[in-house]
């Protein structure tokens, strides 16, 4: 088997990227990992500027990939790595992890002839499909409403704000502008990424029972994670947790509320497409309903977390990334009427294009 690593800095033509945790984010630094084996190629993806959510820069997830790319005995079959793969990567980074799995799920269920979401347990899924939010980011109120009204026309119902930039007051003002504007034509969810003091969400989400909310995405840091039990039996708005979702520990956290918290599940968190099922399928037995979602991504790492989504069946599924991207070397994803889509077929049901990305290496055994 051959492995060869890619770069690519992805920009989004007309969309402006900040949140509260991320600061103004320009562009998205992602590197593609290409498997070859008999003429069968399988694809991973991460993105690596992403030392907002995990404290890694980037250079160090560069490093820790070619470091693993190393390690890894590419002279195995793609089955027997994948099924070995959390021994043999134990002591590396969950972005190296999340996409040395992507690329071994694809590459295996193109060899089987199958979608990476029939090899997670899906049925009747060559056409792989689902639906998901968008997220309105922080920008002036009119652009906000303009990116809103952008998106309800083309059938993107279901919207997450991004709150706690500013001060609640105009948290509030703008989603009462969404009320205003859409009415209960939208579903209606906030993030404030930590942002709130413990005392302040006390104060703060009784004052968001009147929004008619699906949910509020972490108010509070992960530091003070302790104060969400208290939290979600006040709160006239379902909780869910996203950086405090980051570990097997968080999981079973969240279990142990039986049901009060919902999770957010990444596979840049859970180190790639395999744990993420497995942590689905645990909170699916519990009967604590989820999110299968995304930072902004690429197509391959967008089209992961859309095949793990379609396996898993969550109740609310973020699969925005690759929307809008204007460089993206991954092709096959369609967004319409509040669908994500890939193209049937086996795989992920996408195409790399190896000339609009960086050459960085080539592994070989």
């Amino acid at each position: 088997m051959k492995a060869t690593l890619y770069r690519a800095d992805l920009r989004y033509p007309h969309l402006q990227l900040y949140t509260a945790s991320s600061g103004s984010v320009p562009g998205l630094d992602t590197l593609y990992l290409l498997l070859e084996d008999k003429n069968v190629n399988g694809l991973g993806e991460v993105r690596i500027n992403i030392a907002y959510l995990n404290g890694y820069p980037a250079e160090r997830v560069l490093s820790d990939v070619i470091r693993a790319l190393h390690q890894l005995d590419l002279s195995q079959p793609a089955s027997t790595l994948l099924l070995t793969l959390p021994h043999l990567l134990a002591d590396f980074l969950a972005p190296t992890r999340m996409m040395l799995d992507i690329a071994l799920h694809d590459l295996i269920a193109r060899q089987e002839g199958i979608s990476v979401a029939q090899l997670a347990g899906a049925e009747n899924s060559e056409t792989v499909s689902y639906h998901t939010n968008q997220t309105l980011f922080w920008t002036p109120m009119d652009q906000m409403l303009q990116q809103a009204t952008a998106y309800v026309e083309r059938g993107f119902t279901q919207l997450k704000l991004r709150v706690g930039v500013a001060s609640f007051a105009e948290d509030e003002a703008r989603l009462s502008a969404l009320r205003r504007r859409f009415g209960h034509e939208i579903s209606l969810s906030a993030d404030a990424n930590g942002q709130w003091q413990p005392e302040d969400a006390r104060r703060h989400l009784p004052a968001l029972a009147k929004f008619d909310m699906r949910y509020l995405e972490q108010p509070v840091s992960d530091a003070n994670a302790h104060y969400y039990p208290a939290l979600a039996d006040a709160s006239p708005v379902p909780l869910m947790l996203d950086e405090s979702m980051s570990s097997e520990a968080d999981l079973d956290r969240i279990l142990q509320l039986n049901g009060k918290i919902m999770a957010h599940l990444k596979l840049v968190k859970m180190g790639g497409i395999a744990p993420t099922i497995d942590a689905a399928r645990r909170l699916n037995a519990a009967g604590v309903p989820f999110m299968i979602g995304q930072m902004n991504e690429g197509g391959a790492a967008t089209a992961a977390a859309l095949h793990v989504a379609r396996a898993c069946q969550p109740a609310y599924a973020e699969l925005y990334g690759a929307d809008g991207l204007g460089n993206d070397p991954v092709h096959g994803l369609t967004y319409h009427q509040g669908l994500l889509s890939s193209q049937p077929g086996a795989g992920l049901g996408i195409r790399f294009t190896p000339s609009q990305a960086e050459f960085i290496q080539e592994f070989e055994q």
